[in-house]
């Protein structure tokens, strides 16, 4: 089995070959439930970069990656038309 620091370093190898970088343009129509969801998966995929138990990808990614992945789910909610429903069901669930 494979170490932390090996996943680490497979990520960043992976991460660094050529054309990583480049845009892409990703033509995506989904319903707003799914909008919803994956917003709320990215958000919560971001807060558990705090958790040290569980080192991976994200603990190894630059801050601004970690902002533009930030900004694609407000994205999928502000494109959705599901900014304010969100922030009333983090509201209810605490956040």
């Amino acid at each position: 089995m494979m170490t932390t620091n090996d996943v680490a370093k497979v990520y960043d190898t992976i991460l660094s070959i050529p054309g990583m970088n480049e845009t892409v343009k990703i033509d995506l129509k989904i319903s707003r439930r799914n909008a919803l969801l994956l917003s709320h998966v990215i958000e919560r995929g971001l807060s558990a970069k705090d958790d040290e138990k569980n080192p991976g990808l994200l603990s190894s990614i630059a801050t601004e990656s970690l902002e533009e992945l930030k900004t694609i789910a407000g994205d999928c909610l502000q494109k959705a038309g599901l900014v304010e429903l969100s922030e009333k069901l983090n509201a209810l669930g605490g956040k």
